[in-house]
C-alpha cells in the first residue's frame, strides 16, 4: 500500500500544478450515481452476456481495431447536469466485460456541433477533475465539447487485479487497451450526432499523452495533440524514472518486456505524425519522465511541431494562469 501511495502522490504532483484547482471529489461520486440506477439496467453496464460478449476479442499486439472485435453495448446515462454556459452529460460505456468506462460528456450551450477535444490526463489520475464545474467551465470555453475518462489500469477501471498488476507490471496492456478505448470512444461521439467529428483534438498529460500519440497514429480523426510529458524512451524511462519501485525496476528491463514495448514508444512513433499539428510541453523539472528521455522524444517530434519548455513549476503555474493554458488546442 506504501507503494501505491508514493506512485500516486509523484503523478498527480504536476497535475495539481498545472490545473491549480484544490480537488475533494472522488469517484464515489460516479459510483453512487451509478448505484442508483435499475438493476435491469446495471446489468448492462456490468457486462452481461448479452451486451458485452465474454468472448471479444482484443489483440494488444496492435494499436488500430483491425485485429480486435469490441462490440459496445448501448451507452448508460447516469446523470446529467446543468450550468448556465455548459451541459456535463456522465455515462458509462463498455465495450469489454467487466470494464465499464466513466465517460464525461461537457457541451457547451448555445453551440450546434461543437468541436471536441478529448482529456486524459496520467496514470494514477481519476476522473475527479470532470466533477469540478469550474473546470468544466475551463474547458468548453469558446465553443468547444470536452470529453473526459480515464485509461486502462487506473481510478475506476481498476479492479479485481492483485495488487502486484499495476499500470507498469502490464504496461503493453494499460497503453493499447486505452488506445483502443480512445478509438471506440470516437466511434460512439461519433454516433451522437451533436458533435463535428472534423473538428477533433486531444490533450494528454504524462501516460495520456503516450495514449494519445499512439492513437493518432492509427486514427486520422485525431487532428491536433496537445501532449504535456509524454511517457516513453521506454528503455531510459523504465530505468530512470522516479515512478518505478526499485525493487520492481530489474523486472521491467528485461529483453522479454522491453519487446513488448517497441512498437509503443513514442520515440519511435512521433515521426509519422506528419499531417496532424502537435504541441509538445515539457516540465523539465519533473521526474517521472527523465530528461535523457525527454530529449529523446523532443528529437521525434516532426519538424512542423511545437515545442515549450518549463524550467520549474511556476513557469508551467504562470502558463496555467488566467485559464489560458488549453487555448492553444482550440485555436488549432
Amino acid at each position: 500500500m506504501e507503494t501505491l501511495l508514493l506512485r500516486t502522490s509523484s503523478a498527480r504532483l504536476l497535475g495539481m500544478c498545472l490545473l491549480l484547482l484544490s480537488m475533494s471529489t472522488s469517484d464515489s461520486w460516479s459510483q453512487q450515481v451509478f448505484s442508483d440506477v435499475s438493476r435491469q439496467t446495471a446489468d448492462v453496464v456490468a457486462g452481461n452476456k448479452e451486451s458485452v460478449p465474454e468472448t471479444t476479442k482484443e489483440d494488444l499486439h496492435l494499436l488500430s481495431l483491425a485485429g480486435s472485435k469490441l462490440q459496445a453495448s448501448t451507452a448508460l446515462l447516469g446523470e446529467k447536469d446543468s450550468y448556465p454556459d455548459f451541459t456535463r452529460e456522465l455515462l458509462q460505456v463498455q465495450w469489454r466485460a467487466g470494464d465499464p468506462i466513466d465517460l464525461y460528456v461537457i457541451l457547451p450551450k448555445r453551440v450546434a456541433h461543437p468541436a471536441v477535444i478529448l482529456y486524459l490526463y496520467s496514470y494514477p489520475s481519476d476522473t475527479g477533475i470532470f466533477q469540478d464545474p469550474d473546470f468544466c467551465a475551463l474547458i468548453t470555453k469558446n465553443g468547444f465539447a470536452a470529453v473526459g475518462f480515464v485509461s486502462a489500469m487506473t481510478g475506476q477501471r481498476y479492479h479485481d487485479r492483485p495488487m502486484r498488476e499495476w499500470f507498469i507490471s502490464e504496461l503493453q496492456e494499460s497503453l493499447v487497451s486505452s488506445v483502443h478505448d480512445v478509438q471506440m470512444i470516437l466511434d460512439y461521439l461519433a454516433g451522437r450526432g451533436d458533435l463535428d467529428m472534423n473538428r477533433v483534438g486531444m490533450f494528454g498529460e504524462g501516460s495520456g499523452a503516450t495514449i494519445a500519440i499512439l492513437a493518432a497514429t492509427v486514427d486520422p480523426r485525431l487532428k491536433v495533440l496537445d501532449l504535456l510529458d509524454p511517457w516513453g524512451d521506454w528503455p531510459e524511462w523504465l530505468l530512470k524514472s522516479t515512478l518505478i519501485p526499485k525493487e520492481e525496476r530489474a523486472t521491467y528491463l528485461t529483453p522479454e518486456f522491453l519487446k513488448k514495448l517497441e512498437l509503443l514508444d513514442p520515440a519511435k512513433r512521433l515521426p509519422e505524425l506528419r499531417s496532424q499539428t502537435v504541441r509538445l510541453q515539457d516540465a523539465l523539472y519533473d521526474k517521472v519522465t527523465p530528461i535523457s528521455a525527454k530529449k529523446s522524444i523532443e528529437n521525434a517530434l516532426p519538424a512542423s511541431g511545437r515545442i515549450v519548455r518549463y524550467k520549474n513549476s511556476q513557469a508551467l503555474e504562470n502558463a496555467a494562469s488566467a485559464g489560458a493554458f488549453f487555448d492553444w488546442l482550440k485555436e488549432h
